[in-house]
C-alpha cells in the first residue's frame, strides 16, 4: 500500500531514515519475553504520543525486520506497512494537530544488530545472554520507536526470561516476580530518555553495591560475573569518589540511580545508557587500566543523557565534555593535570589530518577519535579563556539549566559567552567551525582546582 503522507519537517541530517519529527512520544511501555537459547524475543509496546503542529494523516516508527502481529492506534486497527526497518502507520482518521494518541505494536522474532557504517548496532546476542548497545541508531533492533535523540520519553520495561538470568535496565527496579522457571523484571525510568539510551542487559551476574546511599549518596549497583568480582572490586573502587567529584563539578546526579554491568565477553568500547553503563570483561584487569573509561561513561549521565543533543551533528557536546571529565578526574585524583593531558592531545592531533569540523563532523567522522580529543581540547580552551571560577560555574549551570533537555552547539556557545569577561567568539569559531587545529591555549590562570573541592578519592 502507498503511505506517502506528509513531508517530515526536519529529519536528522546524518540519519534521515530514522525518526519522525511530525509527532513526539512521551512514554513507552514495553512488555518483553526473551529466551536466550533460541534468541527469541516477543513483545508488546504501548506508546503515548502527541501529534505535532499539523494534522497527522500518517506517521512512522523505526522497527527492524520482526514479524508484526498487530498494530492499534487509539484502540483501532490502522493501515500499516512494515518494510526496510520502518513501520508506516495510517490511522483510520487523521489525528488532529496537537492531539494525544496511543500506538500499540505486537512483534516477535530473532533480534539481531542493525547494520551501520560502524558494524552491528543494538541487540547483541552473547554466549549466554544478551545486551543492547544502540548508539546511534540501534534501538529499532529490539523495539519500535521514534528513533531520534531529541524525542525523549519515560520508559516502563517488563522483561520475562528464565530465572537463572539477571535482567538489568536503566531505571529503578520496581518488582521481580518468579513463577515456575521464569522471572519477570519490571523497571521504571521516569526521566526523559532518548531511544538510543535505553539500556538492557540479560546475563548470569552477581549484584554488588558500590558506595553507601544511606549516607546521602547516589545508589550505585554493579552486575558482574562471579569470576570477575575480585578484579572488578579494585577497578571500580573509586567510582563512588568519581560520583562525588562529578556532582561537585556538574551538579546533582540527574537520575535516581546508577548501575554498571560487566558482560562476560570482550567489548570494543564501553556503552553508555541512561542510568546505566556496560563494560566488557576486557575492561576489568584488576589494575585500574580502564579507569578513565569509567569516568567517561559516568560523565555521560550529565552530558549526553540528561543534556541531550538535538541531532547527531552536535555529538561533540557529548564526547568532548565526557573526555574532559576524564581529565578532570585525573587532575583531582592524583594523576596528570588536565593541561598536561591537553598538551598530549594537542601534540597527537597536530600530526593528523586537519579535516575535522568539530561542530558538524559529518556522519563518516562522528566517532573518529579526533572528535573526542579535539572536543576535550575545546572544553579546555574555554576553561583557559574563562578562568577556573567562571568555567566551573558555566559547566555546572550548563548541566543544571538544560537538565533533561535538548541542546545544540549554538545553545552551548551562547551559554559560554555569558560567563566570559572578554569576547570569546573568535576562539569558539576557531575550535568548533574551522578544520585547522588552533594553537594550544595557555594554562588556566587560576590554580587547576575547582572552586569547591569534593571529598578525597578513596584508595
Amino acid at each position: 500500500m502507498n503511505l506517502s503522507g506528509q513531508k517530515a519537517a526536519a529529519p536528522d541530517p546524518y540519519f534521515p531514515a530514522n525518526g519522525d519529527p511530525r509527532y513526539r512520544v512521551h512514554r513507552y511501555e514495553l512488555a518483553l519475553e526473551y529466551r536466550p537459547g533460541p534468541n527469541r524475543l516477543s513483545g508488546t509496546a504501548r506508546l503515548s504520543a502527541i501529534a505535532g503542529r499539523a494534522p497527522l494523516a500518517e506517521f512512522a516508527l523505526n522497527l527492524a525486520e520482526f514479524k508484526v502481529g498487530r498494530v492499534l492506534v487509539d484502540g483501532r486497527v490502522p493501515h500499516y506497512a512494515h518494510r526496510g526497518g520502518k513501520l508506516r502507520i495510517r490511522p483510520a482518521k487523521p489525528l488532529p494537530a496537537g492531539a494525544a494518541f496511543t500506538v500499540e505494536v505486537h512483534w516477535a522474532g530473532n533480534p539481531k544488530p542493525v547494520r551501520s557504517p560502524w558494524g552491528g548496532l543494538g541487540w547483541e546476542e552473547l554466549a549466554d545472554g544478551a545486551l543492547v548497545a544502540s548508539q546511534p541508531v540501534g534501538a529499532p533492533s529490539w523495539y519500535p520507536c521514534n528513533d531520534r535523540p531529541a524525542d525523549k520519553a519515560s520508559y516502563h520495561i517488563s522483561v520475562n526470561t528464565p530465572s537463572a538470568y539477571t535482567v538489568v535496565a536503566g531505571g529503578r527496579l520496581l518488582t521481580r516476580t518468579t513463577r515456575a522457571s521464569t522471572t519477570t523484571w519490571v523497571y521504571e525510568q521516569p526521566a526523559p530518555t532518548s531511544s538510543y539510551l535505553v539500556g538492557l542487559s540479560i546475563g548470569l551476574y552477581q549484584t554488588v553495591l558500590l558506595g553507601d546511599p544511606g549516607l546521602g549518596g547516589v545508589a550505585q549497583t554493579a552486575h558482574v560475573p562471579a569470576h570477575l568480582l575480585p578484579r572488578f572490586s579494585r577497578d571500580f573502587a573509586r567510582q563512588p569518589a568519581m560520583m562525588r567529584l562529578f556532582e561537585e563539578l556538574f551538579g546533582p546526579y540527574p537520575f535516581g540511580e546508577y548501575a554498571v554491568v560487566v558482560a562476560d565477553e570482550e567489548l570494543d568500547v564501553p556503552v553508555e545508557a541512561q542510568g546505566l553503563s556496560l563494560f566488557g570483561a576486557n575492561h576489568v584487569d584488576g589494575a585500574r587500566g580502564s579507569e578513565r573509561l569509567i569516568a567517561h561513561e559516568l560523565a555521560h549521565q550529565w552530558f549526553g543523557n540528561s543534556v541531550t543533543i538535538a541531532d547527531w551533528r552536535h555529538i561533540w557536546l557529548n564526547e568532548g565534555l565526557a573526555k574532559y571529565a576524564e581529565w578532570l578526574w585525573s587532575e583531582r585524583s592524583g594523576g596528570r593535570p588536565a593541561h598536561d593531558l591537553a598538551t598530549a592531545a594537542h601534540r597527537l592531533l597536530s600530526v593528523q589530518p586537519q579535516d575535522l569540523r568539530l561542530a558538524d563532523p559529518g556522519r563518516k567522522l562522528m566517532f573518529d577519535d579526533r572528535l573526542y580529543q579535539r572536543g576535550g581540547l575545546t572544553v579546555h580552551a574555554i576553561r583557559c579563556a574563562l578562568g577556573d571560577s567562571a568555567f566551573f560555574r558555566m559547566l555546572r549551570d550548563w548541566a543544571g539549566v538544560h537538565r533533561h533537555g535538548v541542546v545544540t552547539t549554538a545553545v552551548f556557545t551562547a551559554h559560554v559567552t555569558r560567563y566570559a569577561t572578554e569576547p570569546v567568539d573568535e576562539l569558539l569559531t576557531a575550535w568548533l567551525h574551522t578544520p585547522e587545529l588552533p594553537p594550544l591555549p595557555a594554562p588556566p590562570v587560576a590554580p587547576a582546582r575547582p572552586p569547591h573541592p569534593p571529598h578525597p578519592a578513596s584508595a
